[in-house]
């Protein structure tokens, strides 16, 4: 009998399904919009069933019909995906698709170097990155959206195979003019009375807040934002002290204005960068090698963007 569909059929069915929007799933990848719905379409046909009901407020939502076949898809493409695994092991070749999330936090600041260094290495992988909070990762692991994640230790679950990269202490980011931009470290008591600009991303605000529990009461929050540029903007503007683990090679904000880094004395324990997984997930031939190149990385001391010195 012949087959139905095809494998980037089922690909652009997945991402359609998973985004509730044909434009949106064009973009993630990389293809047109018509291209994405015809292929919808000829898979409709070809099974015979509706997969989306298509609104023009609501997008394309899944139909029954559709949310078990969204499953089974995720089945036949993690198939497909050992099975080109296989091939690999025997032909000693690293190729194949690779989807990594990275934590909004620092993407930018080492994921396009990372993957740069990596695809020059190994020039067959369709490497695709995503951009996501930390719930989000664990979501998108849990549902087999990414192969694997570069994050921070925050909130594990018992189901997320963690790998460290590198310790990252906390810091506290002031403007010059700051009170406290003399002083060579800082405490939570020094930080009490001073406005906070707090990165107000899931699990991530948790970690911050956690620090001032020893005093027995919240900071001084001034202003929230869930963007780590918009954060350095406003405290090198003078809006109030941030706190980051990231203390990046670059020390100004986006707007070119300085800022300067102080070590924050805690007792609570610094966060890891690392590697995540599901546990339940196949670890490919091209997902170890990437996790082989960031611990390569980390180990020769070049994690892209990060200050080497304290």
């Amino acid at each position: 009998m012949p087959l139905r569909f095809t494998l980037r059929q089922l690909e652009y069915f997945i991402a359609v399904g998973e985004s509730g929007s044909i434009a949106l799933a064009a973009d993630k990848v990389n293809v047109t919009a018509p291209s994405m719905s015809s292929a919808i379409a000829q898979l409709e046909a070809g099974f015979g069933v509706q997969l989306f009901t298509r609104r023009h407020s609501q997008g394309s939502v899944l139909t029954p019909t559709g949310e078990r076949f969204l499953e089974q898809a995720r089945i036949v493409l993690e198939a497909a995906d050992k099975l080109n695994d296989m091939a690999n092991i025997y032909t000693g070749s690293v190729r194949g698709s690779l989807r990594v999330g990275c934590m909004r936090t620092f993407v930018q600041l080492m994921v396009p170097q990372l993957r740069r260094s990596f695809e020059d290495k190994y020039e067959n992988v369709d490497f695709s990155q995503v951009e996501l909070d930390q719930a989000q990762i664990f979501e998108a692991l849990g549902s087999a959206r990414i192969d694997v994640a570069l994050t921070y230790d925050l909130s594990l679950t018992s189901d997320i195979d963690f790998q460290p990269l590198q310790t990252l202490p906390p810091f506290v980011m002031v403007d010059l003019d700051h009170p406290l931009a003399g002083r060579r470290e800082v405490t939570v008591e020094d930080l009490a009375d001073h406005d906070m600009v707090l990165l107000d991303l899931p699990h991530s605000a948790d970690y911050f807040l956690s620090l001032f529990r020893p005093l027995g009461r919240r900071p001084r929050i001034a202003e929230r934002t869930t963007e780590i540029s918009i954060q350095r903007s406003l405290v090198a503007n003078g809006f109030g002290f941030g706190i980051s683990n990231m203390r990046t090679v670059s020390e100004s904000s986006m707007d070119g204005k300085p800022l300067k880094f102080i070590p924050l004395k805690t007792d609570v324990p610094p966060l890891q960068l690392g590697i995540a997984m599901s546990r339940a997930a196949h670890v490919s031939r091209t997902i170890q090698a990437f996790i082989d190149h960031c611990h390569e990385a980390a180990d020769a001391g070049r994690l892209p963007g990060l200050a080497t010195e304290p």
